[in-house]
């Protein structure tokens, strides 16, 4: 289950209860979910109950226990617990991994795209500033992978510190980076550490986690095996960021801001480093259901970082 999959169960939970008479509300068009912030439980949370409270002349708790029986026993969830004035906590089968991989390499470069915009119409104005004119393609398309209508040829301008786009210099997908990596009322990066294999150098980092999954489906098959997405495997990091990956492509849509994009490809990259020595046997070690297993969320992984670098206008090589 991805935080948009609880998303729309809580929502679905809220309609329920509206619908049978138990609570007096409107069905909030989104419910926000979140990770569990320390002094709650399990791996997500809401406060859609508290929000809720006010519209619904009830306390925050009466709220929250009216979701939580009808939340109990949903898909993927395993536990509900309602915590502090009503964040609703949730505890996720232990199989949800498995879920999110399943999830992940079905919907390939599309996941985390989805329908939340819909309906929004979005004019922006022709820019003329270098790097204005990269920032607003790549909204463009952040706000069309949630389903906006987004084009050019209105008046909404998107505000940024202006700098040169040197494609010469750096090549394209250097320049891309160094002015969509940090915010756009920021400074743009310095050009040239982007050109330095370094893992100081946060655009190698992302290509070479990117490059470093397509070597590991490539040795996976010459050591005769390939892929499970039936068997879990809980690698809480890797599995939150991946997780979180629709939620950051609508929150940079609606923020205007790729630089979370770029943000988050880093945390994803930097998760699977930190995990790919485990995905393949070590010496004479037959590949078991774990090494499938881990390998499927390897292939998970890459899956996000090319589609969040295609949104950037970067490219994804195979190999570095």
């Amino acid at each position: 289950m991805t935080p948009a999959d609880l998303s729309l169960t809580v929502q679905h939970a809220v309609r329920r209860a509206v619908d049978d008479g138990a609570l007096r509300v409107d069905v909030p068009p989104r419910v926000k979910v979140e990770r569990a912030r320390p002094g709650g439980t399990g791996e997500y949370a809401s406060s859609v109950a508290l929000s809720l409270a006010r519209p619904a002349g009830r306390s925050a708790l009466d709220v929250a226990g009216v979701l939580k029986e009808r939340l109990q026993g949903a898909p993927g969830i395993l536990a509900v617990d309602i915590t502090g004035p009503g964040f609703l906590n949730f505890t996720l089968r232990s199989d949800a991994g498995a879920d999110l991989v399943r999830a992940v390499c079905g919907a390939g470069s599309a996941y985390g795209h989805g329908d939340a915009l819909a309906g929004t119409s979005v004019r922006f104005a022709d820019a003329t500033e270098s790097r204005a004119q990269i920032v607003t393609e790549v909204v463009l398309r952040l706000l069309r992978s949630q389903g906006a209508d987004a084009r050019l040829g209105g008046s909404e301008r998107i505000h940024v510190r202006p700098a040169s786009y040197l494609p010469q210099e750096l090549g394209v997908d250097a320049a891309r980076w160094s002015l969509l990596r940090a915010a756009p009322s920021d400074r743009a990066l310095d050009g040239p550490p982007l050109l330095v294999q370094h893992e100081r150098n946060s655009l190698f980092r992302v290509r070479y986690a990117h490059a470093r999954v397509r070597r590991l489906l490539v040795n996976a098959t010459q050591l005769g095996f390939t892929p499970s997405y039936d068997t879990d495997i809980h690698v809480p990091e890797l599995l939150g960021v991946l997780g979180d990956h629709p939620v950051v492509l609508l929150a940079a849509a609606r923020h205007r801001a790729p630089d979370r994009v770029a943000r988050h490809l880093e945390a994803t990259a930097d998760a699977l480093l930190a995990f790919q020595h485990t995905v393949l046997p070590l010496g004479d070690e037959k590949p078991s259901a774990a090494h499938r297993s881990r390998l499927a969320l390897a292939e998970a992984a890459g899956t996000v970082l090319a589609g969040g670098l295609s949104l950037l206008g970067i490219s994804a090589p195979d190999q570095i």
